[in-house]
Parts: C-alpha cells; sequence; structure tokens
C-alpha cells in the first residue's frame, strides 16, 4: 500500500553531531556481504529472543523447583492469554519494523520515523486495552482456558497472571520497540535490552521464590519488574540521537493508512501467535479431558498439562532462535527488496534458512540423548505419572523438529517481501488449519496419546506443502518476495 508523499524536508537550522554517520548504519545493509549482515544482526537477535524466552523459562524452572509440579500446570493454563499479548506486541513490533527498513531503503526518511511514532502509541494503547479487559473478567477468562473441575492449577493461575497483567504495557513496549531498534540496524541495542530484562528477572526469581517465599506471585513481580526496567532502557535509546530514527510522538502525523501498512507487515507473525493461543487453549482442555484416564491418577489433567508445559518451555527454546534468524535477517530481506537489490535478498533467505535447520536439528539432537534431563531441569523429584508422559511426548511431539525452522523462515519470508497473504497462510497451515483438526481427531481415537501424535503429524504436512510452495516460486518465477525479476549476469 502507497503512503502518503511527504513533503521536502526544511533544512536543518544546525548540522547534526551523527549526521554523517547515520547513513551508514543504514546503507551497509545494501553494501556489505549477506553473510556478514546476517551474522551481525541474527546472533544479537537470536540472543535477544533467547533471553526474551527466558523470562517465561526461568520462570517455570523455579516455579516447578520451589513450589511444585501442578504449579507448572497453573502456568501452562494462562499461555493462551501470554502468548495473546506477544501477538499484539508483534503486530505492531514486528511490522512497524518491517515498515521502517523498507522506507528506509527508499530513502523515505521521514515516513519511517512516523512509522515508529506509530508504533509507540499502538503497543500502549493495546497494553492499556488488554490490561483493562482481563482485570475485569479474569476469572471468566481462567474459567474458559481448559482446567476440569477440582482443578488445583487453576488457583495457581489465577494467582500468578494477575501479576502479570500489571506489567502488561511494559512488555508491549519493551518487546515491540526493540524490533524497531534493530530494523534501523542498531541490534546490540536491542540485545542488551533483552540482556538487561532477562539477567534482572534471573536475579530476582530465586530471591522472590526461595528468599522470600512467595511462590508464584514472587514469579510474576520478578517479571513484571524486569519487563519495566527493558522498556525504561529501550526508550532511552528511541528518543536518544543515537538512533537513526528518533521516537518524537509530538510530530506523529496520524494515518489509518500507515497503520493499515503495519498491521499487514506484522500480520503474519501476529496471526501466528493468535493461531498459537487458540491451539495452546484447545491442548490444554485436551489434555485436561484425557490426563487422568490415560495417567491413572485422580489429578492426571494437572499432571498432563504440567508435562506439555515442559515440553512448550523446551520448544520455546529451540524455536525462539529461529524467530531470531528472522528479525537478523528481515532488515537485510526489506532494505535490499526495496532497494531492488533482489539477488542479495535471495541469498539472504537461503543463509537463514540453513541457519535455522542447524538450530532446530540441534534441538532435535537434545530430546534424543537426554530427556530425563530436560525433565528434571523442572521437576528434580517428578512424579512416576510426570515423567511418563513427558518423556514420551519429548520422543513424539518433536519428531519433526528439524524441518521446523525451514517453514518459519519461508512463511515470514513472504511477509517481509510484500506477500502477507502467502505468509499468513502458512503460518496458519499448522496451528489452525492442520494441528487444531489433529487434535480433535486424533484425541478422540487415541486419547492423550493421540493428542501428543497430532503435533508431528501437523508438522509433516506443514512442511511438506510449504516446500512445494517455495519450490514453485523459484521454479515458475525465478523471483523470491514480491514480483521479484530474475537477476541475469551482467545485467
Amino acid at each position: 500500500m502507497r503512503t502518503p508523499r511527504t513533503s521536502e524536508p526544511k533544512p536543518s537550522p544546525s548540522p547534526q553531531p551523527l549526521q554523517d554517520a547515520k547513513p551508514d548504519a543504514a546503507d551497509r545493509l545494501g553494501t556489505e556481504p549477506v553473510g556478514r549482515l546476517l551474522l551481525r544482526f541474527s546472533i544479537p537477535s537470536i540472543g535477544g529472543m533467547l533471553l526474551n524466552a527466558l523470562y517465561n523459562v526461568v520462570d517455570r524452572i523455579f516455579v516447578g523447583r520451589g513450589v511444585d509440579e501442578i504449579a507448572l500446570g497453573g502456568i501452562s493454563l494462562v499461555m493462551p492469554l501470554m502468548t495473546l499479548s506477544m501477538a499484539f506486541a508483534m503486530l505492531f513490533g514486528i511490522g512497524a519494523a518491517n515498515m521502517i527498513s523498507m522506507r528506509m531503503g527508499q530513502g523515505k526518511r521521514e515516513d519511517a520515523e512516523n512509522a515508529l511514532n506509530h508504533c509507540f502509541f499502538l503497543l500502549i494503547a493495546v497494553g492499556l486495552l488488554a490490561t483493562i479487559i482481563e482485570l475485569a473478567l479474569l476469572d471468566p477468562l481462567l474459567a474458559m482456558l481448559g482446567a476440569q473441575d477440582g482443578s488445583a492449577a487453576i488457583g495457581y493461575a489465577r494467582r500468578y497472571y494477575r501479576i502479570i497483567l500489571v506489567g502488561q504495557v511494559f512488555f508491549q513496549l519493551s518487546f515491540g520497540l526493540s524490533h524497531c531498534s534493530r530494523a534501523q540496524g542498531f541490534p546490540i541495542m536491542s540485545l542488551l535490552s533483552m540482556v538487561f530484562g532477562a539477567g534482572l528477572n534471573s536475579i530476582l526469581d530465586p530471591i522472590f521464590i526461595f528468599g522470600f517465599g512467595w511462590g508464584v506471585e514472587g514469579a510474576a513481580l520478578a517479571t513484571i519488574i524486569s519487563q519495566f526496567c527493558a522498556a525504561v532502557w529501550i526508550l532511552n535509546f528511541s528518543f536518544s540521537r543515537k538512533a537513526l530514527i528518533r521516537l518524537r510522538p509530538g510530530n506523529l502525523t496520524p494515518s489509518f493508512s500507515i497503520v493499515k501498512t503495519i498491521a499487514a507487515f506484522g500480520s503474519a507473525s501476529a496471526l501466528l501467535q493468535f493461531a498459537m493461543s487458540a491451539v495452546q487453549l484447545l491442548l490444554n482442555s485436551s489434555m485436561g479431558w484425557y490426563g487422568e484416564a490415560a495417567l491413572g491418577v485422580d489429578n492426571g489433567g494437572d499432571i498432563a498439562l504440567s508435562g506439555m508445559t515442559i515440553i512448550n518451555s523446551f520448544t520455546m527454546f529451540i524455536l525462539m532462535p529461529v524467530f531470531g534468524i528472522n528479525q537478523g535477517a528481515q532488515p537485510v530481506l526489506g532494505f535490499n527488496y526495496g532497494a531492488k537489490k533482489f539477488d542479495r535478498a535471495r541469498r539472504a533467505y537461503f543463509l537463514a534458512v540453513l541457519a535455522a535447520t542447524c538450530i532446530c536439528t540441534a534441538g532435535f539432537i537434545v530430546t534424543r540423548l537426554f530427556p530425563g534431563f530436560i525433565i528434571r531441569l523442572f521437576v528434580p523429584d517428578g512424579s512416576p505419572a510426570l515423567m511418563r508422559v513427558t518423556g514420551f511426548a519429548l520422543r513424539t511431539a518433536l519428531l519433526v523438529l528439524p524441518l521446523n525452522g525451514f517453514q518459519i523462515v519461508s512463511s515470514n519470508m513472504f511477509a517481509v517481501t510484500g506477500r502477507p497473504k502467502i505468509s499468513i497462510l502458512l503460518a496458519m497451515l499448522r496451528q489452525i488449519i492442520l494441528l487444531a483438526p489433529f487434535i480433535l481427531i486424533f484425541g478422540r481415537l487415541w486419547g492423550l496419546y493421540g493428542v501428543i501424535v497430532a503435533m508431528p503429524a501437523a508438522d509433516a504436512v506443514s512442511v511438506s506443502i510449504t516446500a512445494i510452495m517455495i519450490f514453485l516460486e523459484f521454479r515458475q518465477a525465478g523471483q523470491l518476495g514480491l514480483s521479484y525479476q530474475q537477476s541475469l549476469p551482467g545485467k
């Protein structure tokens, strides 16, 4: 979608100290070797996403060790709501970042700044609105999240999530604006924000849980304090002269067209998160329904939820670096597409797929060699029922993990280069179109273990369809992205 043309900028009354240095930060996206750029941008992004995962994973490790295994199930109950929050942060944060890098590649700096200003207000608005609505409807929401009658996990969920909601705006700002900083060519600033927040969370968790004995409330409090500090850090950078595109809320030129463009650019990643939220809700409900019968214990539903929390935590830790590769590749793909350097964008895609596949394969090997270690990291003295269901899930649910990197990078590639409809289709393919019905069908056929088998089955089919679409894209059009013209030697 075209954005309104901006008028010629008025001459600055005095030279800016960083005026000569700033263009280099953007121009290198179109001149430096693609492999070097991907390393420069992806390594901080991978670190940032791993650290972002630590916000949740560290909480679960300390809750499992410092409270009990049922408390893990309580945290699992609210994961659909937390995933929904991340979806909105991705919609506006990644969307604005994609738009910023594209406009910078086109030389439209004022449009890029206006996109950043829109992102700032959108993140605050959605954070405040979500906090108000969810606090008002917390008990009805918890009743819908999959816990069975008499579940002990739902009490833990209520105590944990009502505190998490207080930090909703902090999370939205820190997560969303970090993407915008990376898109400008400052991945280190984004990484430092994540390091600061996740590091503080890791320090506060044991103090609040073990030292003060605050249990799940302590884990939640540690999280929101850390998110607040991370938000302050990234806001300080965004307002400073160090930023290539500075945050200037007073210069906002409201435009529904810009909001629509941001939403379109961020739609693939956000819809994947929305879909994940819906499937997590279905998965929680299915684990609760079938857990008691399959495990043969009274609290089988809660134990099955706790086992799934461990699987999801490990999977998150593996896939977050893949999303980091996506983020690192985004400015390279977006800038070079905007500058019509299509061959460089194509090379960036292939290198990103290769790196993502290596990470997923490494995670798969760990599940084969050290399943017991993974489980005991969360619950050193897990019950026999928990060990049984979690061990089976580790061996089965992640069978297709080595190919997940290709699926994620390929679906996001179409969004980065301006083809959100294809990206949305591929992003939703596994999470809604395939996985949700597979859970319902396989669960009815084989109970709890059928629900687990549904995961690799959906992965296998979605990867196959994605591979066919990518193959046809290259064979029929010789292009990658939006209307790529084939690059010929000497042309």
